[in-house]
């Protein structure tokens, strides 16, 4: 596994490579459970960045170092805001949140993967919410957290639960900020599937290389904006756009390819994805 130089002020996030196509974003501050915070805000959107950028890359992987994903967000740096804002201000919201909109992760042209390994709390949920697909490991716990810290339901989670999971177990989760288990949280549609612990970022990593492998970067770069734009259309628009975008694809040379290695019997070999 190749990992990129990181210097001690940039050691927050980690970024390797464990198998072709597949990047890994490994939240590094174990000590604190990957605490959430504005230094590890930025280095975690700067690499996503350089992931976009490189052309190698075609997956991502999300997870923590340690027992946990993420535990939220960092308390000092919560006690902080507390002590310094004042009514009307957001500017403490967005210093936790290091300046970027959380719902970045589901606007990059690439999918990316949560291998939730542990603890997933506060804006730590709200980051696992936006990564495409997720896989926890067994008796991982989740906890929205918000309301038993007097604040509400954060960065965009009031849009995502409830499509994930319903209005009902949306409410449950944001009203109560009880702890529940991956267990209920595959049950209830959060999560995509449950693992055992030491073969959570295996599973992770071989998901993500079957993706780099044998899709087209293209389709799913297409798909993905078409999955979250059409949560807010009609289905007679989200079919009407489809149609656009299916004679769009039939002229690329991702679709000879597609049907030429499987005619052949062969892996694909697609073109990156366009920026």
């Amino acid at each position: 596994m190749a990992t990129s130089n990181n210097s001690a002020v940039n050691d927050t996030v980690l970024l390797s490579h464990p198998a072709p196509g597949v990047a890994l974003l490994t939240l590094n501050r174990p000590d604190r459970l990957n605490a959430w915070n504005g230094e590890l805000s930025e280095r975690y959107f700067t690499l996503m960045d350089e992931c976009v950028a490189n052309d190698e890359v075609r997956v991502l992987v999300v997870t923590g170092a340690g027992k946990g994903f993420c535990a939220g967000a960092d308390m000092d740096a919560l006690q902080s805001i507390g002590q310094s804002s004042s009514g009307g201000s957001n500017a403490g919201a967005e210093s936790a949140a290091g300046g970027r909109l959380q719902s970045y992760t589901t606007t990059i042209p690439k999918p990316v993967i949560a291998a939730i390994n542990g603890a997933c709390a506060g804006i730590g949920m709200v980051q696992a919410l936006m990564c495409d697909v997720r896989f926890a490991a067994a008796g991982a716990k989740f906890t929205t957290a918000f309301a038993r810290r007097g604040l509400i339901a954060e960065y965009g989670m009031s849009w995502l639960l409830p499509r994930l999971v319903g209005t009902a177990n949306a409410l449950d989760v944001l009203l109560s900020g009880r702890v529940f288990l991956a267990e209920e949280a595959h049950q209830m549609g959060m999560v995509n599937g449950v693992v055992p612990g030491d073969q959570l970022l295996a599973h992770a990593v071989a998901y993500a290389s079957d993706l780099a492998a044998y899709v087209s970067p293209t389709s799913m770069k297409v798909m993905k904006q078409q999955v979250y734009a059409d949560t807010t259309q009609a289905i007679t628009e989200s079919e009407q756009r489809a149609l656009v975008l299916m004679k769009e694809s039939l002229t690329r040379a991702d679709f000879k390819e597609g049907v030429a290695s499987f005619m052949e019997k062969r892996p694909p070999q697609f073109a990156p994805v366009t920026r």
